[in-house]
């Protein structure tokens, strides 16, 4: 009987025996796709359409086990293999091309302990689903802005949301992670256990292993905080985004600003007359006491003549939502990004110049503040590094169609060779897209690259986890 194409590691072919798919099927609790299967699709599709990969195998996990069976199948075969947790990740690192996938997508249980202030929260959650359970004992993670975003992938490459002038990076507040490693060992890394492949998580994406679940330190935020957005013609960026400079320089840690420049969607809160035109807008978060959020938030909406203002108090969860709908699954995207020092008016000048370029109504340029708890600490704290950083500047292309990729294209690569200059040099690894290569690696990583080396080369010698943004191994 004939068996089953698969791709290795090492860029070759085998032919795997169909007895051996499936005893491997028979081992696992959740489901063995291939590509004739129902629900195949389905598995191997992600948040960005420009990803169009078709695995040879996808093994839906239901547990641990299931995880180490793969883990353990793939090493045993020499083949390669790709790690789905959410699938939001701009690079599509998540399914592979003619290997084999590991789907972690239906792993969302979270767990947690408002005594501790601590959740644990399976690898295939979605921020959304941690936000809603924790919301209820009036707690919070550090995640991201998106609600459909997978915590792993977030997590294990920093990650930074409303929450991190606060609190710092994502990874900064996981207590422990449990994974399975290489050679199939189910770990946990903490602080006290494998302190050195702690660090290396904390940042250095899936280079090291497999994590099943995240174990969270929680903060008591909401349910109610001072958030929204407000927006102006575009006629008054260089006016608003100086009042955004000015604004975060003095802001205290619980106010969160992002600026973004864009063309007005169809949205209700926008008046009429704007939609389809250039705007500036703000997303604002505040988590302080109400009455000192109000005070806080009261210039921003004073300022000029706002074309729509929904900044008010507002539940955590759907501040966590509001940004959802100019992300949505299906879309085409492309991404170029560099941590900024400071908020310069020369930068500023040239971000409002490059949007005015904008190709796509879906794109829009991004500034997120980052300043505050991250840069009180070492370099080395954790393998993210980057705590010189200040703000991220993002440029988001956005579009429908496959015939629009090169003008779309192009024009995020023109603002981003244009904007480096103001950068620190550093670029965060999540939104690294899917052709930068070693010499951005190692800009998202700087000095801290060399020690990630020595903990891929000790956790994972033969490479088996590849498919991401790479550290090579020490020869």
């Amino acid at each position: 009987m004939a068996g089953l194409q698969i791709r290795t590691r090492n860029n070759g072919e085998i032919t795997l025996p169909e007895d051996a798919v499936r005893k491997f099927k028979e081992s696992l609790r959740g489901e063995l796709l291939r590509m004739e299967d129902a629900g195949y699709d389905d598995a191997r599709s992600l948040w960005n359409a420009m990803i169009d990969r078709r695995p040879a195998l996808i093994a839906r996990c239901l547990g641990v086990a299931d995880v180490a069976t793969c883990v353990n199948f793939a090493r045993a075969h020499g083949l390669i293999l790709s790690i789905k947790g959410g699938g939001h990740n701009i690079s599509g690192l998540a399914v592979c091309e003619a290997g084999l996938m590991l789907d972690m997508s239906r792993m969302r249980g979270v767990w947690v302990d408002p005594t501790t202030r601590t959740a644990h929260a399976q690898a295939g959650c979605l921020l959304g689903d941690v936000d809603r359970e924790t919301q209820v004992h009036g707690l919070a993670a550090v995640l991201g802005f998106v609600s459909n975003t997978g915590i792993a992938g977030l997590t294990l490459g920093g990650g930074f949301g409303y929450l991190t002038r606060r609190f710092g990076w994502t990874s900064d507040n996981v207590l422990s992670m449990d994974l399975v490693t290489a050679d199939g060992r189910v770990v946990r890394a903490s602080e006290r256990e494998n302190s050195d492949l702690f660090w290396g998580l904390r940042g250095g994406g899936g280079n090291f292993g497999v994590v099943t679940s995240f174990e969270y330190k929680l903060y008591p935020i909401g349910p109610e905080v001072m958030a929204g957005a407000i927006a102006w013609r575009a006629e008054d960026a260089r006016q608003v985004l100086e009042m955004y400079q000015t604004l975060i320089e003095q802001a205290p840690p619980e106010l969160t600003c992002v600026a973004v420049l864009r063309v007005a969607p169809p949205a209700p809160w926008l008046a009429k007359d704007v939609h389809g035109k250039p705007i500036v807008a703000l997303f604002v978060c505040d988590t302080g006491p109400i009455k000192e959020s109000a005070n806080r938030v009261a210039p921003i909406k004073a300022f000029g003549t706002p074309v729509g203002d929904i900044i008010q108090p507002r539940s955590y969860v759907s501040q966590q939502n509001l940004l959802d709908a100019t992300q949505p699954k299906g879309r085409r995207y492309y991404w170029k990004s560099e941590y900024l020092p400071k908020v310069e008016l020369k930068m500023i000048a040239h971000a409002i110049e490059h949007a005015q370029r904008i190709v796509s109504p879906h794109s829009a340029i991004v500034l997120f503040p980052l300043d505050g708890v991250l840069n009180r600490l070492p370099e080395d704290h954790s393998s993210v590094g980057n705590r010189d950083a200040a703000s991220v500047f993002n440029v988001t292309a956005s579009w429908e169609h496959l015939e629009d990729d090169k003008a779309n294209i192009d024009w995020a690569r023109s603002a981003w060779r244009d904007m480096r200059g103001f950068s620190t040099g550093g670029t965060y690894v999540n939104f690294l897209t899917e052709e930068e290569g070693d010499e951005r690696i190692h800009a998202a990583y700087g000095n801290n690259y060399d020690r990630l080396v020595e903990v891929k080369t000790k956790w994972d010698p033969e490479n088996l986890f590849q498919i991401n943004k790479n550290i090579a191994t020490r020869v």
